[in-house]
């Protein structure tokens, strides 16, 4: 297989150890609340929350239980996200009790294949003589790559191969199944997801023909006559949901064209991510470069025209999709939170492609806004969508906002977020360095010790910080003797001025920037240390003209997170401030704020409305207004003190 493409590589999970005043919170939290409730949630003991049925149902296809299917279509991939965060988790750190727990789940799941390989609890349960026959709408592709993924996170962390071993034996089933040979069903899935999958089994195996399966999926895709056309046919055109939107509606799952051929960010947005991901990483596997020039040009007008200030992606509650460009509306907004995920894998495939800044930069902004603001302090709700503005009363009535949840739920019958924000969190080790032959790329900035190889050599690179409230970033080089290799830095489109002194010497910029990094090449030795000094001002943003939602209005941003103005702190109808050109604006910590946090303090104008009177409208009316105070605090914390009015983005004036 060539390859054209530098060898880049993420680093094992078990060679990075995370010890971050900001992440290790949430990574604890992942361990100890958050796994544990979710195995809760698929157990059905979540009080006053929507039942999961996902481990019944495996027990029920396994024959340990009577009963019938529940829940969507897609339920099995609840269980498997389970079990890939169970997996990331055992990799930094071994807990016997939940391995137990974990292993038990195996040897239900391992029950319930059936003896060709096929893996699958609806068909398995409900249509049993049906498989295969409604990739379109079904998800028996996207359930099987997602328990791939997680049963090569469980081998990895544990080198245990039963699970590995059920899903190999998945894999070749699909591999007997579909493919360009006569006999077999050219055809490919309607919710991406197999093809990271298939990737990610071909680096634990070596086998090539997963590699070859990845590509003919890949590539099968938009072929005219289209394959969702010719598989309704067969069955009679039935259809699984209510209509038949997804068969009739290729571009809902991208597959309106060949992959080479798409020019856009369209259609379903998790979809339309976990496809360019599983483009990105087979494209750095092959060298095939019009792959690569598809998902630069994808990449390129999704993050410059469908993209929100928060890193979230997918505008609109129709089809979770993304509208046209520069359409971005802040109150009916869906913003999914598995589409910021999906982003970031983009991205750090992007970067294993070429190591450019804007990548790490997209990456920093989806995990720090979206992300974690999918999840709440506590770990027990959650956010699918995230709104950029948010007015509580409005959704008593108006049917328009029906998908946009003022509050987080504890548990979704439709519950892909939960887990995904989980298996990210859990494996966020992978994401703070890309190594490419002998540099490596900070490419977040995230406290803890990595461990390299360089010249047959160990290199153990510590990162310091109180990022992301401060950027004054400190590394420090351990190595069993003096090597030589690059440490990159990524220096962020958000920061005016930055820093860099080795061993005290202060390092001019000029001649090693490379792609937004600050290239540091030399001979390194225990002892060795780095500064870097990134500088975060208080950014006023704008949004690009043709965004008629943004018009008139400022958003705020330090570093890399961005801030919204809460009901908690500023009271009601957020709509009447307006925030003057020259106002002063001050970063305070509040420790009375979730343990302490940086929020911005801002001189404003409210237009009153006191004294208006019953008159709905009025002709050139002199409205007064009031000096006040706004309180900005990180948008992802928001929604985490009661129900209340949230904003992103706040009108702006010309002058107090």
């Amino acid at each position: 297989m060539k390859n054209t493409i530098s060898k880049t590589m993420t680093l094992p999970l078990n060679n990075v150890q995370i010890n971050d005043s900001f992440w290790s919170y949430y990574i604890n939290l992942v361990r100890d609340v958050v796994v544990p409730y979710q195995w809760d949630a698929l157990n059905d003991r979540i009080p006053n929350a929507e039942p999961s049925h996902a481990i019944k149902n495996f027990k029920i296809a396994a024959g340990e239980e009577q009963g019938e299917y529940y829940g969507m279509v897609f339920q099995d991939s609840d269980v498997a996200k389970w079990l890939e965060a169970v997996g990331y988790l055992l990799a930094v750190e071994r807990d016997p009790e939940l391995e137990k727990i974990a292993d038990e789940v195996i040897d239900i799941i391992a029950k319930a294949q059936r003896e060709d390989g096929y893996l699958n609890t609806y068909y398995t349960l409900k249509e049993p003589n049906n498989r295969w026959t409604d990739l379109c709408e079904c998800h028996e592709l996207y359930c099987a790559g997602h328990m791939i993924e997680g049963a090569v996170a469980y081998y990895r962390a544990t080198g245990k191969r039963k699970i590995l071993d059920v899903v190999i034996k998945l894999a070749d089933h699909i591999d007997d199944v579909f493919g360009s040979e006569p006999g077999k069903l050219q055809g490919y899935d309607g919710h991406q997801e197999i093809e990271l999958a298939l990737m990610k089994l071909y680096e634990v195996t070596y086998d090539e023909k997963y590699v070859k399966l990845c590509q003919f999926f890949l590539e099968e895709r938009g072929k005219e006559p289209y394959f969702y056309d010719i598989e309704a046919k067969k069955r009679g055109g039935t259809h699984h949901w209510a209509d038949d939107f997804m068969i009739k509606d290729k571009a809902y799952s991208q597959a309106h064209k060949p992959i080479n051929e798409q020019e856009k960010a369209i259609g379903h947005a998790v979809r339309f991510v976990y496809m360019c991901a599983g483009i990105a990483h087979l494209a750095a596997e092959t060298g095939n470069r019009d792959m690569i020039q598809t998902c630069q040009r994808l990449w390129r007008n999704m993050v410059t025209k469908q993209m929100y200030i928060t890193g979230g992606i997918g505008s609109q509650r129709h089809g979770e999709a993304f509208s046209s460009d520069y359409d971005l509306p802040n109150d009916t907004v869906y913003a999914e939170t598995c589409a910021s995920i999906g982003l970031i894998f983009f991205a750090q495939r992007m970067m294993q492609l070429e190591p450019v800044r804007k990548y790490a930069d997209v990456m920093e902004r989806a995990l720090y806004n979206t992300v974690l603001g999918g999840m709440s302090r506590d770990g027990k709700s959650f956010f699918y969508v995230n709104p950029l503005e948010v007015y509580p009363k409005a959704y008593e009535n108006n049917q328009n906002y029906d998908h946009v949840k003022p509050v987080r739920q504890k548990w979704f019958g439709c519950a892909c977020c939960p887990p995904n924000v989980a298996r990210m969190l859990a494996s966020l080790g992978q994401y703070i360095y890309t190594v490419q032959e002998n540099t490596v790329y900070a490419q977040l900035y995230i406290s803890g010790k990595a461990e390299f190889e360089f010249e047959s050599n160990r290199v153990i690179l510590e990162q310091n910080s109180n990022y992301p409230w401060d950027g004054n970033i400190n590394f420090t080089v351990q190595a069993d003797r003096e090597t030589n290799f690059s440490i990159a830095l990524r220096i962020p489109e958000w920061c005016d001025q930055a820093e860099i002194t080795v061993n005290g010497e202060r390092k001019s910029l000029d001649g090693i920037m490379a792609d937004g990094f600050a290239i540091l090449e030399g001979s390194w030795k225990t002892g060795d240390e780095i500064q870097l000094i990134l500088s975060m001002p208080v950014q006023r943003v704008k949004g690009h003209p043709y965004i008629r939602q943004t018009a008139g209005k400022v958003a705020l941003q330090r570093g890399p997170l961005v801030y919204c103005i809460e009901e908690a702190d500023n009271g009601s109808n957020l709509q009447q401030v307006m925030l003057p050109t020259d106002g002063k604006l001050e970063v305070n910590s509040d420790q009375n704020l979730f343990g302490g946090m940086q929020v911005i303090i801002g001189q404003a104008i409210k237009q009153k409305a006191e004294n208006w009177g019953e008159a709905l409208y009025k002709s050139n009316p002199k409205i007064e207004t009031e000096a006040v105070t706004l309180k900005f605090i990180p948008y992802f914390s928001w929604a985490n003190r009661g129900l209340g009015e949230m904003q992103v983005w706040v009108q702006e004036r010309e002058t107090i």
